[in-house]
């Protein structure tokens, strides 16, 4: 593999995201994870300075659901730059081969750095969501991981329901997935990585790898409870989580 220079990567990929490249064919292979989030860092870095605002950062790929679904064993993160309310609608045009998962969304009350136990992570949190990520299939992430991770990891918003303190017991919490009034699937908190904490302490480490860490009102996406699922036109998206609550979201069929 050719020596990796990140100011000149960043650049091949922002020209490509101009032209609506989001996974650039030239970079297949090319790219390990830790470089592909040095991108994502340097593309966000224009994006911010373009008038985007950063609120949070995503988990995924932490329940075995998941990682079978798309054949890696890891997790991963994102950067979350919006958030709409739940019962937002989206229209087919808004999104890009679409799909969402159900998760908790913890909102943070004090910063967080470097390697923390489970019961620091508790502690700084201030509230949560029961929410749904909304992703966006722009390329083959089972094939070119690391293009997902410099692409965002599939991120396109996050739909948040009202905040509520947090359950003493993460790992037991219930959701019912529904699409059209039909059950889709079930989980428990205990899917992601054994409990949504672990999420949280995970992601801590891993940003002070790249010197950076989370601050005190960020939101967090815990990864999904169960597998991913796609939306399409006319689709009515509802999740129930036991103590915490429900979100919806919906997608016109035109």
């Amino acid at each position: 593999m050719p020596t990796f220079d990140a100011p000149t990567t960043i650049d091949a990929f922002w020209a490509a995201r101009l032209r609506g490249e989001w996974f650039p064919s030239a970079w297949n292979d090319k790219l390990t994870n830790d470089q592909a989030y040095e991108v994502l860092f340097g593309i966000m870095e224009r994006r911010l300075a373009a008038g985007e605002r950063q609120i949070g950062w995503k988990v995924g790929l932490t329940s075995k659901a998941i990682q079978a679904q798309f054949n890696v064993h890891e997790p991963v993160f994102g950067c979350i730059l919006e958030s709409r309310p739940s019962g937002h609608v989206f229209a087919p045009a808004d999104l890009i081969a679409p799909g969402f998962e159900n998760e908790l969304c913890l909102r943070l009350g004090r910063d967080l750095s470097g390697p923390v136990t489970r019961e620091q992570a508790r502690a700084a949190i201030d509230a949560v969501h029961p929410s749904l990520e909304i992703i966006e299939t722009r390329g083959d992430l089972t094939r070119q991981l690391a293009l997902a991770l410099a692409d965002n990891a599939q991120q396109k918003t996050v739909i948040l329901g009202a905040p509520v303190p947090l359950p003493e017991d993460l790992e037991t919490i219930e959701t019912r997935v529904t699409i059209n009034g039909l059950l889709a699937g079930t989980g428990t908190g205990d899917a992601v990585l054994g409990n949504p904490l672990n999420s949280l302490v995970w992601l801590s480490a891993k940003l002070a790898e790249f010197g950076r860490g989370l601050k005190a009102g960020d939101i967090v996406m815990s990864g999904s409870f169960t597998r991913q699922f796609p939306i399409a036109p006319g689709d009515t998206i509802r999740c129930d989580f036991s103590g915490v609550g429900a979100v919806e979201t919906s997608m016109t069929n035109t």
